[in-house]
């Protein structure tokens, strides 16, 4: 079955099954969250009895409207909800935000849902803005949390899950810029016709890191921290084009007629934190394993793999020295 016809019969026959993991004790962070599939995954895990759960948002007021918003319909308790700002477009921003969470008695899991589709080109903390949201900030956050993830997993021997909220959309990414020697600063130039393509290309690059950093975290001798991505499918969650004024009347029709709403595709990012050591380095779709895409598995697809995460690493190094020791 090809990407189209195993989208449309995702998207019409399969309705992800509804999570039912007790996550009682557990302390759990999801980015993106005052809205869409971040609102829902976290008002299902504040349902699913959640000790903690940390709504990390750029707008702290939306963050707080969010939190009342679970609560209203979880009946939690206020201290079982907490906000807290993050900006994946501000290197400092980040580092704050994982400093605070290392201060954090323990954390369980953490959904990487934040991210944006721009029409535009602009650059945003020296990259262009969908690779600086998507990937840069996304995989800084990531690095900067995993040495309280790996502290959790030693101090209460289990295992920890960080889980990434992808695209099937990756599947259709052309990618050129891998051809590239420096593929960071070639994805940087400005092109023509962004939207879709730099969308997907920068999910192709998240599943392509994911594969690489759930490989290396597997070497470490202890409880290894479980490590996946996922897509939820095509969602009305308000994440529309930026600046495409006919697109979201095209996105308007195809959400009315086709679209997932915000609370089925949340239930996949509650399942993959939910999943065991069969999902270590897995791509999950409709809640399942599923299979990535041709550059990820074809012919030089573990060549490119490495080669991205080397650059990307590089990258990262740059922005914070030593963020890479967080690796070992």
């Amino acid at each position: 079955m090809g990407w189209a016809a195993s989208f449309l019969h995702s998207q019409f026959f399969v309705k992800p099954r509804l999570p039912d993991k007790d996550f009682q004790g557990q302390t759990i962070i999801v980015t993106g969250s005052n809205r869409g599939l971040g609102l829902e995954a976290a008002r299902h895990l504040s349902r699913l009895n959640a000790c903690l759960v940390i709504l990390a948002v750029r707008d702290t007021s939306k963050g707080a409207a969010a939190k009342y918003d679970i609560l209203g319909t979880t009946g939690r308790a206020d201290n079982s909800i907490k906000v807290w700002l993050l900006d994946l477009h501000s290197y400092a921003s980040i580092e704050t935000f994982c400093v605070k969470a290392q201060a954090l008695p323990r954390l369980d899991a953490v959904i990487e849902n934040a991210g944006i589709m721009t029409k535009h080109f602009n650059m945003a903390a020296g990259y262009e803005s969908t690779i600086a949201t998507n990937v840069i900030g996304t995989f800084l956050l990531a690095f900067g949390l995993l040495p309280k993830l790996r502290q959790t997993a030693m101090d209460y021997k289990i295992q920890p899950r960080l889980s990434f909220v992808t695209s099937d959309t990756h599947i259709i990414a052309k990618f050129p810029e891998r051809q590239s020697d420096v593929i960071f600063a070639e994805l940087n130039k400005s092109k023509p016709k962004l939207t879709l393509e730099r969308y997907s290309t920068s999910k192709l690059i998240q599943v392509l890191c994911i594969r690489e950093l759930a490989s290396l975290v597997s070497t470490w001798p202890f409880q290894t921290i479980i490590i996946n991505c996922l897509t939820p499918g095509f969602c009305s969650t308000g994440l529309d084009p930026e600046g495409m004024v006919a697109g979201k009347y095209i996105r308007k029709m195809s959400t009315a007629f086709f679209a997932r709403t915000a609370e089925a595709g949340s239930r996949t990012l509650v399942t993959a934190i939910a999943a065991g050591n069969e999902t270590q380095g897995a791509y999950m779709a409709d809640g399942h394993i599923s299979r990535p895409g041709r550059l990820v598995l074809g012919e030089g697809g573990l060549e490119l793999q490495k080669r991205v995460w080397h650059q990307l690493v590089n990258e990262l190094e740059r922005i914070q020295p030593g963020i890479s020791l967080n690796l070992s």
